[in-house]
């Protein structure tokens, strides 16, 4: 059993909000919870060297030292996960353990760099709701899309409504992203990877792939789900998280 409930930081994903872990908030009360909004998403000053992975973890550890939390059990969706791969390499004293949710270590590749850029100049021209209507196909699975209309338009409304130039600094920081996998064999806090079935964004091989390389980590595979599986199936997911977080020694 483990020995405390340590105090768990969620980073969301894009293009989200910290709304994305309301469901994880709702049921793992007996923690203490911290789930902040990424610099630019809902608001603040655009930083004067540009948004980037480093810039997001090191706000992070602002967010616990103003909590007076000295080391998190840290969970990461989809840029969440990239985000926090980067405080594995800068702040790796802050983790008791990782939960990575529908992510990957790679960088992007050129096609999807450009990708990226294309987005950008969707979001610039014609603002977050089109940023939303364009991912959405991929955001959900199938299952969702088809049989859980409530979920889609939860989704749709949080992707439409953060700001433009918050959007825009966390693709150009998604895209030049560094290619993580030397980080994966370097963890030693306990790690939980878990990822949708039907995630076509970070397909189950690739997560599956990433759980392998890091030393000891538990991998749960979550049926009938995406690249949202939190949102889209939370009572497993909640269940995944709770058992690790209950079964797990964090030192």
């Amino acid at each position: 059993m483990a020995e405390t409930y340590p105090a768990i930081l969620f980073v969301h994903g894009f293009p989200f909000d910290h709304e994305q872990w309301r469901p994880q908030l709702t049921r793992l009360t007996r923690w203490r919870c911290i789930a902040p909004d990424l610099r630019g998403i809902t608001g603040g000053a655009v930083p004067a060297t540009g948004y980037s992975m480093g810039l997001y973890a090191d706000d992070l550890v602002g967010v616990l030292d103003a909590a007076g939390i000295d080391r998190a059990v840290w969970c990461g969706q989809s840029m969440g996960g990239y985000i926090l791969f980067e405080v594995l390499r800068r702040h790796p004293e802050r983790i008791r353990g990782v939960m990575l949710c529908d992510t990957k270590a790679e960088p992007d590749t050129a096609e999807g760099k450009a990708g990226r850029d294309e987005l950008v100049r969707v979001a610039e021209r014609d603002g977050a709701a089109a940023i939303a209507e364009r991912l959405l196909p991929k955001l959900l699975g199938a299952t969702t899309r088809a049989q859980r209309p409530e979920v889609v338009a939860t989704v749709r409304a949080m992707a439409s409504r953060l700001l433009v130039p918050g959007l825009v600094g966390a693709l150009r920081a998604m895209r030049d992203r560094p290619d993580s996998g030397a980080v994966l064999e370097k963890i030693s806090v306990p790690a939980l990877v878990l990822g949708g079935s039907e995630d076509e964004i970070s397909p189950t091989a690739g997560m599956r792939a990433m759980a392998q390389r890091i030393r000891g980590a538990t991998y749960v595979e979550v049926p009938e789900a995406g690249h949202l599986a939190a949102l889209e199936r939370p009572e497993l997911v909640n269940e995944a998280l709770e058992d690790f977080l209950l079964h797990t020694s964090f030192r």
